[in-house]
């Protein structure tokens, strides 16, 4: 193996962000003034791979980590394959894979340098999905019990980052085992009464009642960030749901989106008014809310109305 080389490949963003986590975490505890820079490796020109790969003047540790490997500028696989071959041992790099053939060559060069590969595939199966919570709750030094985590995977749905955010909230609001007791009276009340009707009303088009549910939700103590969570998680399924034929039911798309039969029904219900540019600037605004709700913004109350504003305006 080498030390110098991560990658992570496949389409799941969350196990994918997880290995930049731990490998920045690992690393910083080495060296604590360890640098990390990121960048989209279709930003990487030949100026931008001078800056992130000169050798340091002073030897000071760093980590460079590529997003979306897959779209690197083919001008520059030369100078990226010599330098997998020949790493700066001052330098870790963590590349991130979406999957497929795209950039097949520096996939193979780094395999073959003993690059320490994770995989990072979706999950399809509900039994991975659970096995996936009961593992995430033992990392947090909690449990919870396999008809709790069914519970919660029918309540969520597929995506694994609404699935650890909602744990997460979870964890903040029990003690002991996580029961499936505890997943229905939060899912019955937290979630489905505040994140998803905020979510729903919004992209159904009925701004008011998603304000009215905003206020009502954080006033009985809603985290800011399920209420991101939630809407991010809607539009990212109606992205997926609306670039796919519309000629396919449900259940023949299931297995492709990696969601269950319902979840494609509802998104096809609250499709109407929104276009491709749309979802992309709601998107947009979600990002820039929850960075603020998460400590980038002084007041997270008006960063969350601002967003459901800009968002209802994004939906023709």
């Amino acid at each position: 193996m080498n030390s110098q080389l991560f990658l992570a490949y496949g389409p799941e963003t969350l196990l994918a962000d997880r290995v930049v986590e731990t490998t920045s975490a690992a690393l910083k505890a080495q060296s604590s003034d360890l640098v990390v820079e990121s960048v989209e490796a279709a930003e990487i020109d030949d100026a931008r791979f001078s800056d992130l790969f000169a050798p340091s003047l002073f030897g000071e540790a760093r980590a460079v980590v590529i997003r979306n490997l897959q779209d690197l500028d083919s001008e520059m696989n030369p100078a990226l394959l010599a330098y997998i071959a020949d790493p700066d041992p001052t330098i870790t790099v963590i590349a991130l894979h979406k999957g497929g053939v795209k950039g097949k060559a520096l996939l193979e060069a780094l395999r073959k340098a003993g690059a320490r590969e994770t995989p990072c595939e979706t999950m399809k199966r509900d039994s991975d999905k659970i096995q996936f919570l009961r593992t995430e709750a033992l990392s947090r030094g909690r449990k919870i019990s396999p008809d709790a985590a069914k519970a919660l995977v029918d309540a969520i749905g597929s995506d694994l980052r609404e699935l650890a955010n909602s744990l997460s909230q979870l964890i903040a609001d029990t003690a002991g085992e996580i029961n499936i007791e505890a997943v229905e009276r939060f899912h019955g009340g937290r979630i489905e009464a505040t994140g998803f009707d905020v979510t729903d009303a919004l992209l159904e088009g009925r701004a008011g009642d998603a304000l009215a549910t905003l206020r009502h939700a954080l006033d009985t103590g809603t985290d800011p960030v399920m209420i991101t969570s939630a809407l991010a998680g809607a539009l990212r399924t109606l992205a997926r749901v609306g670039s796919a034929p519309r000629s396919l039911r449900s259940a023949e798309l299931a297995g492709q989106l990696g969601m269950a039969p319902w979840q494609i029904d509802k998104a096809r219900r609250q499709l109407p008014g929104w276009t491709g540019a749309g979802i992309a600037a709601a998107i947009t605004e979600v990002a820039r809310a929850d960075g603020a709700v998460k400590g980038g913004g002084a007041d997270p109350v008006f960063a969350l109305e601002r967003a459901l504003i800009a968002i209802a305006r994004s939906r023709t």
